[in-house]
């Protein structure tokens, strides 16, 4: 073995180094490789509900016209949520609070700075007026929504990756992540090369699990009624929990914990209330993916214009009758 594939072979064990770049630009247009991890996560995720909405019999992409409410209302939802848990970044002297054209402004969401339990709850406003809309059960939906939403979320967390970000306490484990000493983040007093815990990845390797035990449980337990999405809260949540206590980055402390944390701890709080609730109040089987009076009225309408299903209940003409009719005996 060379001595520079060895120092490879021994970096990759002993590391993970940080990608050496957060984007790249089109012309005079940035490109930054969080905003296409989301993207990328919130199509896999509209995939996925679409496939799962359509096994229960919902309408093929009405899952598009809950997103077209949902997913912009999420964004919101996260901008807001993270402006709130970090005041000291947008509001003080000096500070650029309401100029879009400043960078620093609550506006500047292209800077970065989204919270995802902001967009749970932004995204949750969004789907109930998406299925109010659409006349689909919404938590039919959020069950619908759940491995898929999971997926998008670990999805989501290479981006924090791609940005040098969110990383953890210093560590000396194998797969410790590399940040350079230069970063605005790297804490104070602490040599060049020290490891950081990479929970980037640890909450991927966790979402991950939970997308598998979500779809194990939805086709095994035929989880309906939200208790599926209450599933989700609660392994998300748990998760979550930990990542977010060993976390460095600034962070509102509340009571003695992380603002975060305490929105993981409610999350699971909400996880176990929905599935206890809806265990008592549900025991059989949605009837339908759609609202009592809602269900789908364009299925006779499109039968009708099917050309296949098209049955010709006219009178034959007359010569056709003589030729199929018996012959007439003339025996008496």
């Amino acid at each position: 073995m060379s001595s520079a594939l060895h120092s490879t072979f021994t970096s990759v064990l002993t590391s993970i180094p940080s990608p050496p770049s957060n984007g790249f630009d089109i012309g005079t247009v940035p490109i930054r490789y969080y905003a296409l991890c989301i993207i990328a996560g919130i199509i896999a995720a509209t995939f996925i509900t679409n496939h799962r909405l359509t096994r229960r019999g919902a309408e093929k992409w009405v899952v598009i016209d809950i997103a077209i409410l949902a997913v912009p209302l999420a964004i919101i939802g996260a901008r807001i949520f993270h402006v709130l848990t970090h005041p000291n970044f947008y509001f003080g002297p000096g500070r650029n609070t309401w100029n879009p054209f400043e960078p620093g402004s609550v506006w500047a969401i292209w800077e970065g700075g989204i919270a995802i339990f902001g967009a749970l709850l932004g995204g949750a406003v969004g789907a109930w007026l998406g299925c109010r809309w659409t006349g689909i059960r919404f938590w039919t939906f959020a069950d619908a929504l759940a491995p898929g939403l999971l997926l998008a979320q670990a999805m989501g967390r290479f981006g924090n990756w791609f940005n040098h970000e969110l990383f953890g306490l210093p560590t000396d484990l194998p797969w410790g992540l590399e940040i350079e000493s230069s970063n605005p983040a790297f804490p104070p007093g602490l040599p060049e090369g020290t490891l950081f815990h990479p929970t980037f990845l640890y909450e991927v390797v966790w979402n991950g699990l939970g997308v598998l035990v979500l779809l194990w449980l939805g086709r095994t337990m035929r989880l309906q009624w939200g208790k599926l999405f209450a599933i989700y809260l609660i392994w998300y949540g748990a998760g979550r929990i930990v990542w977010e206590s060993i976390r460095i980055d600034p962070s509102e402390v509340i009571l003695g914990l992380r603002s975060n944390v305490w929105a993981a701890i409610i999350g699971v709080i909400v996880g176990i209330v929905i599935l206890i609730v809806q265990t008592r109040r549900h025991t059989g089987v949605e009837p339908s993916p759609y609202m009592v009076g809602r269900e789908r009225a364009d299925a006779v309408v499109q039968s009708q214009d099917d050309s296949n299903d098209y049955v010709d209940l006219s009178e034959p003409p007359a010569d056709e009758i003589d030729a199929e009719a018996p012959a007439t005996s003339t025996a008496s």
